[in-house]
């Protein structure tokens, strides 16, 4: 299935997503966060509910953010291309490791970050002048666990879409080599456009991830290319540490970023965002000037 979050009247409400088209569900269905923290039941009920709902074009409704309530900040995984490791040597600012990580890298960013796969990317240059653009495939928790086995890690994942993690280079530089401030300025996160479930996805192995600024491709890769695979980052992540349903975790952004090309290239006012992963849709965002401060 594919879980789009229908904006209306009544609040959000669930949509299956077709070839062009959206099955509206009913209030009573609730929201995708539901049916998410729900489990298999919850799904299957939702699978239920569509054979009999309204079909409308997908032309016709709004999206938002397919997931709005989180338990935490989002987990995010650094570093997970290596080309993007490589490509970012000597640019760090005085943060480069001394060699290539064994382990993923994690951090996390603020849940006010997250935005629609169709809303504007806030702008603020008085709160940074280095805003750069990530693609990202995003996973979504669907069973809470904790020390899973990298053999057992997917069957705790319950979806998967798109993330563009926008980041702040100087903030990410400028409080301590941490980088949970420079990850997290509100309304910088777009989500979505909608959840695909795992079964619906052949190869997470195998996935051509790519981010467009004003009709340029400037990020062109293959999740295969990642460093530490889906299932090694659910295990390492959920080692001694719960993982709970409806957690996005972010698995990392491949080479081309506009901080690490010379000459650097930063997100403006006025720009246009594509984020798109195979089969799972894309994000269309534009850069918009915005009081952060």
């Amino acid at each position: 299935m594919r879980l789009a979050s229908v904006l209306g009247e009544t609040g959000p409400r669930i949509g299956l997503v077709g070839d062009g088209t959206v099955t509206v569900l009913p209030v009573e269905a609730g929201t995708v966060d539901d049916a998410i923290r729900g489990g298999a039941d919850a799904l299957d009920a939702v699978r239920t509910a569509g054979e009999r709902a309204p079909v409308v074009p997908l032309s016709e409704v709004r999206l938002g953010a397919p997931l709005r309530r989180f338990n935490r900040d989002i987990l995010c995984t650094g570093w997970n291309y290596w080309d993007h490791f490589e490509e970012s040597a000597g640019k760090r600012e005085g943060q480069d490791p001394p060699e290539r990580p064994k382990h993923p890298t994690f951090f996390t960013k603020g849940p006010d970050t997250v935005i629609g796969p169709y809303d504007d990317i806030a702008y603020d240059p008085q709160i940074s002048s280095k805003w750069d653009y990530e693609a990202e495939l995003a996973l979504v928790i669907g069973t809470d666990c904790r020390s899973v086995s990298e053999a057992d890690a997917m069957s705790h994942v319950a979806a998967v879409c798109i993330a563009n993690d926008v980041s702040q280079r100087d903030l990410q530089r400028a409080h301590g080599g941490q980088w949970l401030k420079g990850k997290s300025i509100d309304a910088t996160m777009p989500l979505g456009p909608w959840l695909t479930t795992v079964d619906e996805v052949p190869d997470l192995a195998d996935l051509r991830i790519q981010c467009e600024v004003n009709g340029v491709v400037l990020q062109d890769a293959s999740t295969a290319q990642m460093a530490f695979s889906v299932a090694r980052i659910i295990a390492e992540l959920s080692w001694g540490m719960t993982l709970r349903a409806g957690d996005v975790v972010l698995t990392g952004t491949p080479s081309g970023i506009g901080n690490a090309r010379d000459p650097q290239v930063f997100l403006h006012d006025g720009d246009v965002v594509v984020t798109r992963v195979g089969g799972l849709g894309e994000l269309r965002n534009r850069v918009a000037l915005t009081t952060l401060h």
